[in-house]
């Protein structure tokens, strides 16, 4: 092996740091990366299970418990009965979860537009396309 770190570690480092930065962002708003993450799924599809958030959010069933407590407690989500299936409690975005999603979203495009401004804007498709392929390969 050469001494060029690992294509795997790089990508790691770089999750790494966005987690930090997203984190530090959020906190005054009193979120979480892995909550903010969980919201944001659910502004993309309302309606999921527990379960299903979960493996959109990258976090396991237990975690996601214990994030949908907390965050309906705080008024972002609410939980209903699946018509279909009475023991399915369906999650989706209360206006306050989108409102608060709203001051975010600034917040964490500022990260990312931080990060593609070093990289040439014309490789920018280039980035999104190889990480789509990366992800799919390996999951």
């Amino acid at each position: 092996m050469g001494s060029e770190p690992l294509t795997l570690y790089l990508v790691k480092r770089l999750e790494l740091v966005i987690r930090a930065r997203m984190d530090e962002a959020l906190r005054p708003k009193g979120l979480t990366t892995l909550q903010f993450t969980a919201l944001t799924a659910l502004r993309r599809r309302s309606g999921l299970s527990s379960a299903q958030l979960a493996r959109r959010s990258f976090v396991t069933p237990q975690t996601m418990n214990e994030m949908v407590r907390w965050l309906e407690e705080r008024g972002h989500i609410e939980r209903t009965r699946d018509p279909a299936n009475r023991r399915v409690l369906l999650l989706a975005l209360t206006p306050a979860g989108e409102t608060l999603l709203a001051e975010c979203d600034p917040l964490v495009e500022a990260i990312e537009a931080e990060l593609l401004a070093a990289i040439p804007e014309v490789q920018h498709p280039l980035l999104r396309q190889s990480l789509e392929l990366g992800y799919n390969a390996l999951a």
